[in-house]
């Protein structure tokens, strides 16, 4: 910072400044003091504002140099808020406080952002080791021969649900440019998901209900067809094996909302992991025990879900049954008129 950028951001107090000493030289006249006094009270005013100038000049000079040389000495320039000097004037420590409070919000962000960077790496390693059971399977069956054509379907249907899983996961950190939100039948929806996983549902044995389908919500279809696959893959994977396996989805239609309610007769969820299912990569007792389960896809219809606008809720009694209910939004734009 040159002197003459200094004085000429200082030329407004200088002006004012120098307005005071002529009143005040005015005063001296009219009070009739002598010419000595009047030229020896303006020599002290010129010299007074002399020093100030210069010493609130020399400080921030100082101050400023010292910034620029720790910033041109530093590799990672965004460190320069743990090298400032103390500046020893009030703008200054303003400067100071707001520079400090600046890198603290980005050492946030940067953390948030390395923590998301290292968790998708972490279920990106997962899914590969998880992808590798059904190829493996698949090339032994490959080799074995014989009448194994349901069980091929099965074997790819999970690499798909796999492959879907992770393409989902990625997306859903930028879900907003993914979707359109329109007008969806839960019937619709419903029936492509059924349709797509027909084969697994038949060679289960599960008998399927729906009542009340017939009703439209706000949403995106795929996202929703997503979530309605992710049901049905945890409802096959828990169904207990000495049971009728059934699921039952239906609408409940309220004023202000729409209910849908997704329930199994599975093995359910114990009392102490219902409250965590949603949490990234929590498995619970049930994955735990068959190795069955990453723990993402509750965390993505949760995440999903939630940017869509729709709540989701979940009940279980363990031996009994699942119930997912998602719960959709309604507003005065889409009542009928």
């Amino acid at each position: 910072m040159s002197f003459s950028s200094f004085f000429r951001d200082r030329l407004p107090a200088v002006g004012i400044y120098a307005a005071i000493i002529f009143l005040t030289v005015i005063f001296l006249n009219a009070t009739r003091c002598g010419l000595t006094a009047i030229v020896i009270t303006i020599l002290l005013y010129i010299m007074g504002g002399t020093i100030i100038l210069i010493w609130d000049y020399f400080r921030r000079f100082f101050f400023y140099k010292r910034l620029l040389s720790a910033i041109e000495e530093l590799e990672q320039k965004y460190l320069i808020s743990e090298m400032l000097p103390d500046a020893g004037f009030a703008d200054g420590e303003v400067f100071s406080d707001v520079l400090n409070e600046a890198c603290r919000s980005m050492y946030e962000n940067v953390a948030v952002h390395k923590r998301n960077s290292s968790d998708f790496r972490e279920f990106i390693e997962l899914w590969v080791h998880e992808i590798k059971l059904p190829v493996s399977a698949l090339s032994l069956m490959s080799h074995n021969g014989g009448d194994k054509a349901s069980e091929y379907k099965h074997q790819i249907k999970r690499i798909d649900d796999y492959i879907e899983t992770v393409l989902f996961y990625a997306r859903s950190e930028n879900a907003e440019k993914d979707y359109i939100i329109k007008d969806v039948t839960l019937s619709k929806a419903f029936g492509t998901v059924a349709m797509k996983n027909i084969s697994l549902l038949q060679n289960r044995g599960v008998s399927i209900v729906t009542e009340g389908l017939d009703v439209s919500v706000m949403t995106d279809s795929k996202w929703l067809e997503y979530i309605l696959g992710q049901f049905i893959s945890n409802s096959l994977k828990y169904f207990l094996p000495d049971c009728e396996p059934e699921i039952k989805v239906y609408a409940v239609d309220f004023d202000d909302k729409t209910e849908l309610h997704f329930r199994d007769n599975g093995c359910g969820i114990s009392q102490s992991d219902l409250p965590y299912i949603f949490e990234k990569s929590f498995t619970g007792s049930n994955g735990r025990e068959g190795s069955k389960s990453t723990g993402m896809g509750l965390y993505i219809v949760h995440s999903l879900c939630r940017r869509l606008g729709h709540s989701i809720t979940a009940e279980s009694v363990q031996g009994e049954f699942t119930e997912f209910i998602i719960t959709f939004g309604r507003n005065n734009f889409n009542k009928p008129l």
